[in-house]
């Protein structure tokens, strides 16, 4: 169909089923801020710091590398101090760019697409420009204030081509509101973040070009905004224009359009704003920018839904406490392939996916101690996918074992599977509350899928009784069909 301009038409685009079916993606966040790769040691995520200690002190201890240059511009922050001692007051945040595009020559996208296709991953998401305003590929749209603000080698290009060819979607991230090339004052709180957005039509103009060239150059099947998007844009014309041309294209939720009124009534709204935000936060523990506009998915940061949602969301974070590569971080602050593996199983239960963030070195190396935890996810995915991949929620997505262990129920062409999120079998496995068809086959996923299982009902669970040794797994996966 062909979408017109208007909240209407685009509200009827239908999420495609690529997007509904691949569960797992690859976020990437490298650029400027991969050269000093730094930000403030922390064992909490920042959804915990924010809701221990709140906007105020987290911001000048923020985890996140890619934040490097609004950190640097606190007065008294860590990064400023640590800026100041490595490279000295002089040396300006836009220096990095010379470095950057030295080492970057070095970055192999076919390596990397091998790699995420190896790790499991149905789609891959770059981010094309964060706050910092710097462009990884040679835009024509030039920027309001730095000239030549952009990598002269199409690292995006090149990258979309090479995931491709592995048979992966490719989807781009865009910071709409945030770009600190034209804001100068630093976001210290929450309220600065709401006041930092206020841009002007120049912005608008800015932004919403180099949307509309990412869309025509790259075809990407993800449009992926972060931060929100000027209010003085109507986005159904954005909406409308990438449908078109993307004909299996999703956009996230994170479109924000808050218009900022000067004086006491606007000052009185943000406060409220925020309030809302905050509390709001502190009670779900989920960090989300939901749009009130149009979206086909919702984004949970380092957090995920409690429960399943009707309405398609994609829970996204780093393998560690940043997305961007920080260099004081060790292996123990990765995940490891074992929790990475749990939380996919939980995500994909309640109808979510999984966007992982892994950030390279500013020469293209993703660390090892990244990557580690993503190859043991990509094996277990190789034994395991069919749990995975392209199922929907059952009518329940939790249960337990009579031990308490968590299992979580995914489905596809009736087949329920059950996965217990546990790396240790016991002989007889009893999941509590799970009544089956009776003339059900189990098996069980990652051995000899062709060997049935002897059950039985005890009561309402049902009992699996479990030959001796079987090859131990992150966790296990069970295929019951008929599912009824």
């Amino acid at each position: 169909m062909k979408f017109e301009p208007t909240k209407v038409s685009v509200s009827a685009h239908e999420i495609p089923s690529w997007y509904e079916d691949a569960k797992f993606g690859i976020f990437i966040h490298w650029g400027l801020y991969s050269v000093p790769a730094w930000a403030p040691k922390t064992t909490k995520n920042i959804i915990e710091m924010i809701r221990e200690g709140g906007f105020n002190s987290t911001m000048p201890a923020n985890p996140y590398a890619e934040w490097y240059q609004n950190s640097l511009r606190i007065k008294g922050s860590p990064v400023q101090q640590h800026h100041a001692r490595t490279y000295g007051t002089a040396y300006s945040y836009s220096d990095f760019k010379e470095r950057f595009e030295a080492l970057s020559k070095s970055m192999n996208p076919t390596e990397w697409a091998e790699f995420f296709s190896r790790v499991g991953a149905k789609y891959v998401v770059m981010v094309t420009k964060h706050h910092d305003g710097y462009t990884l590929w040679p835009s024509k749209i030039k920027n309001p204030k730095i000239d030549r603000y952009f990598s002269r080698r199409d690292l995006v290009g090149e990258l979309t081509n090479a995931v491709r060819a592995k048979g992966m979607k490719m989807g781009l991230y865009y910071s709409g509101l945030l770009d600190w090339t034209v804001k100068k004052r630093p976001i210290r709180n929450i309220f600065d973040m709401i006041n930092n957005g206020d841009m002007g039509k120049a912005y608008t103009e800015y932004s919403t070009n180099q949307w509309m060239e990412l869309i025509e150059r790259y075809k990407p099947s993800i449009l992926w905004n972060d931060i929100g998007y000027p209010a003085d844009y109507d986005l159904n014309k954005l909406f409308a224009h990438y449908y078109n041309e993307v004909g299996d294209g999703v956009v996230n939720d994170r479109w924000s359009q808050t218009k900022i009124r000067g004086g006491p009534i606007g000052r009185a709204f943000v406060y409220l704003a925020v309030r809302m935000l905050y509390a709001k936060m502190k009670k779900s523990g989920e960090l989300t920018m939901e749009a009130k506009g149009h979206h086909d998915f919702t984004t949970p940061e380092y957090s995920v839904y409690k429960e399943a949602r009707e309405k398609k969301w994609e829970s996204t974070r780093g393998v560690g406490k940043s997305f961007a590569y920080n260099q004081v971080e060790v292996e123990s602050d990765m995940l490891t392939g074992k929790e990475i593996i749990h939380m996919l199983s939980d995500i994909v239960s309640k109808n979510g996916n999984l966007l992982l963030n892994v950030g390279p070195m500013p020469d293209g190396t993703i660390p090892e101690m990244q990557k580690r935890p993503l190859l043991d996810v990509g094996d277990w995915l190789n034994a395991n996918g069919d749990a995975i991949y392209g199922t929907r929620p059952w009518t329940r997505a939790e249960g337990v074992t009579d031990e308490n262990k968590p299992v979580r129920f995914t489905q596809k062409d009736n087949i329920l599977y059950a996965i217990l999120n546990d790396d240790v079998l016991p002989k007889n496995l009893i999941i509590r509350d799970l009544e089956v068809n009776e003339n059900a086959a189990v098996r069980l996923l990652g051995g000899n899928q062709a060997v049935a299982l002897a059950w039985r009902m005890a009561g309402s669970d049902l009992v699996i009784d479990l030959p001796d040794g079987l090859p131990q797994q992150h966790a296990y996966a069970f295929a019951i069909s008929p599912r009824a």
